[in-house]
């Protein structure tokens, strides 16, 4: 394999082909790979093996930005951002309040934090292994509205990559129509970190997605989802959901507040049964 990627690289070396972006970045990416294959073969790389696997990264990144414009680097940026926030609330074990303990062991906490406010954190153990709960939570993401009844509908507007994505998502009235309809923009970015899964997202701007007539344009983020399989068992999903919401308009915090952790336990429950349904023959087995 290593001669074909020497030619590959060679070939890249000509005007008219070093123009062609894709081709570089495959000529980067397979590089890359081969380097790795080589390091694992023979124990202890030399020098020249870790320079140039470092450089090839280096120039596989830059390549990656160049297919990019700058609006879409901007929502890349977010992205990464709303991991960055939701991961350091995550990891601050002090200060969670508890709000509610379901009877099958979902509890949702809460804690107050400066210049966000009030955020709710969902910790629930699902039955189903990760990778199905991944799909239904990413890959089916436009499917939602088909099983939340707290969801009326999520829309991709854009993808961008393979990580990130731009959603509009209308949701249903609650608490007795209390809580009129609301919606979102949000740019999303989706990570797997070994055996972790990290669904995060916030609000962003999308010309294209201005505010909708009967509806309040309510903020959210920074949020995510973390999945991972349990160490005991790896039949079964952690499902941590970090949850932070402004939904504008004039309510009580009271209402605010159970209408927010009320949702995060629904979701759960709601959750369970799209996955059972998607994946009878492991449940019931």
């Amino acid at each position: 394999m290593l001669p074909a990627t020497s030619k590959l690289c060679a070939a890249i070396s000509y005007r008219h082909l070093r123009n062609m972006t894709g081709l570089r970045r495959t000529a980067a990416v397979v590089l890359s790979h081969e380097l790795e294959k080589l390091a694992l073969v023979a124990p202890g790389p030399s020098k020249w093996i870790n320079h140039v696997r470092r450089r090839s990264s280096l120039l596989s990144s830059r390549l990656e930005e160049k297919l990019y414009n700058d609006t879409e680097m901007s929502y890349i940026t977010q992205g990464e951002e709303a991991i960055k926030k939701s991961m350091s609330i995550l990891g601050d074990q002090d200060g969670w309040k508890l709000e509610i303990v379901a009877g099958n062991g979902d509890k949702v906490l809460s804690k107050v934090l400066p210049d966000i406010g009030k955020v709710f954190k969902l910790e629930a153990v699902l039955e189903q292994p990760l990778d199905n709960v991944y799909g239904e939570l990413v890959d089916n993401m436009e499917k939602m509205g088909e099983w939340n009844p707290n969801v009326k509908e999520v829309k991709i507007l854009q993808k961008i990559g393979k990580d990130t994505v731009i959603t509009h998502e209308k949701a249903a009235e609650a608490a007795g129509n209390i809580v009129g309809p609301r919606d979102f923009v949000s740019v999303r970015c989706n990570k797997r970190r070994g055996s972790t899964c990290i669904l995060a997202g916030m609000s962003t701007r999308f010309g294209e997605m201005p505010e909708q007539k009967g509806y309040i344009r309510a903020e959210n983020g920074p949020t995510c989802m973390v999945l991972h399989p349990l160490n005991e068992d790896h039949t079964k999903t952690k499902l941590t959901w970090l949850l932070s919401v402004d939904l504008k308009g004039w309510l009580p915090k009271s209402i605010i507040n159970q209408v927010l952790s009320q949702t995060q336990v629904d979701f759960a429950k709601h959750l369970r049964t799209r996955v059972t349904a998607t994946h009878p023959t492991l449940s019931q087995s």
